[in-house]
């Protein structure tokens, strides 16, 4: 196994440098107003961030650095990232149109607004070090992980980009909208809610039945809504923890 170790420990910090430099390129693209390609580099940076754990595990590479990279990474590409989706969103509900940051013209109430699209890279980072340092969290999460936060405001930029429903983009691009998604994505993230990990150990559906539930409701959501489907999977993702967390209760 140390060969093992000694020859591929390279791989999942490879994978990681993918994911940060996926994240980099849509903070890039983001700040630049070009929500679809922001969106598809963050979800490229999920996908990263999935499969370097994967070959960590795979290949027993586990390190210290790699460890520290993986949660720097995750905070460019799910914090900062997002963070310049949602600037650019509400600076198109406020002013229906993306200028650079020293041509906005904006009141004092609306600079406000804009800037609340700090919380999430601020919030992501409470998560991450918190998440660095439980050992509560080894099997599920305590809070929003910061890629379901990314993937969701990501989901809504690529409706607004290629979406064919033009009814649903005035809801997306509402400044109540976005405000309440912001708040309740940056509480949900520091939050002590018990939220399920998508870690397989084995294929009983007694051990994984949630997954399993969770699995079958998006390949629902997608069958019916397509494209629309991919916000509603983190909100579903949300609900079903606090289903699992309730019924752990009453048990």
């Amino acid at each position: 196994m140390s060969k093992i170790n000694n020859k591929f420990f390279w791989v999942p910090n490879f994978i990681t440098t993918l994911n940060l430099v996926s994240g980099t390129l849509a903070v890039f693209f983001g700040a630049d107003g070009q929500l679809g390609w922001a969106s598809v580099f963050i979800f490229a940076a999920a996908v990263f961030d999935f499969c370097d754990g994967f070959a960590a595990r795979l290949f027993h590479a586990y390190s210290d650095i790699g460890k520290e990279l993986d949660s720097l990474a995750d905070l460019i590409s799910f914090g900062l990232a997002p963070a310049t989706l949602i600037f650019a969103m509400l600076e198109l509900t406020l002013f229906g149109v993306n200028h650079p940051i020293f041509e906005i013209e904006g009141t004092p109430g609306q600079w406000i607004v804009l800037f609340t699209s700090l919380l999430i890279p601020v919030a992501g980072a409470f998560r991450l070090a918190k998440f660095n340092t439980d050992t509560r969290q080894t099997e599920s999460f305590l809070g929003l992980p910061i890629p379901a936060n990314a993937i969701f405001f990501a989901s809504l930029a690529l409706i607004i980009e290629i979406g064919t429903k033009q009814n649903i983009v005035p809801f997306i691009l509402n400044k109540y909208t976005l405000l309440v998604s912001i708040f309740a994505c940056s509480f949900l993230m520091v939050s002590e809610l018990p939220m399920f990990s998508m870690k397989f150990k084995s294929l009983k559906i007694k051990e994984n039945s949630v997954r399993f539930i969770f699995l079958s409701g998006i390949v629902l959501l997608l069958a019916i809504l397509n494209l629309y489907a991919l916000p509603l999977i983190i909100v579903w993702y949300v609900l079903l923890s606090l289903i699992s967390r309730f019924s752990v209760r009453v048990k």
